[in-house]
């Protein structure tokens, strides 16, 4: 249970940098509205990742399952992205990008389906491996947005 109000913390922290700013990098590259579409995925994920913490505390996993299912669908992108700007996310991300966020949807759907299941210490589990997710690809993707981690990244290298 530590480790899981450790993981908890790390993620409201996480979660109090706005998602404002994922236009530089490589999705600087990315059409205006596609760019918008990132941004309003970015903060429903980050909503969603809050939502968790009091649904799992408090024993309730078909809340954690539902959430956890709507992050693995992608909330906004699945309803409201074209053809067009698949396209365009595939050609202009990098390749490590959408890796990334294959793994990280494939964590929410272990997530949901763990939920749904009762399984309580695979929960506490799964939702760490989305936050290190999360933490991974801010720090390769977004580290103009996330300074402290890619300070964070450096320690830890020189510490090896």
């Amino acid at each position: 249970m530590k480790q899981f109000i450790k993981v908890a913390m790390t993620c409201l922290i996480i979660g109090a940098f706005s998602t404002n700013g994922y236009s530089e990098g490589s999705i600087k590259t990315l059409s205006p509205e596609l760019r918008v579409l990132l941004e309003q995925e970015m903060a429903a994920i980050e909503q969603g990742m809050k939502n968790i913490i009091p649904a799992y505390i408090s024993g309730n996993l078909s809340e954690v399952a539902e959430i956890a299912g709507q992050i693995k669908n992608s909330y906004i992108l699945k309803a409201k992205i074209t053809e067009e700007q698949k396209h365009e996310l595939h050609q202009k991300l990098p390749k490590e990008f959408i890796a990334k966020d294959q793994k990280f949807h494939k964590y929410a759907g272990m997530l949901e389906r763990v939920s749904h299941e009762k399984h309580t210490e695979l929960v506490g589990f799964y939702y760490s491996k989305l936050l290190e997710s999360c933490v991974s690809c801010h720090t390769e993707h977004a580290e103009h947005r996330f300074p402290s981690l890619a300070d964070e990244f450096e320690n830890a290298e020189h510490h090896h």
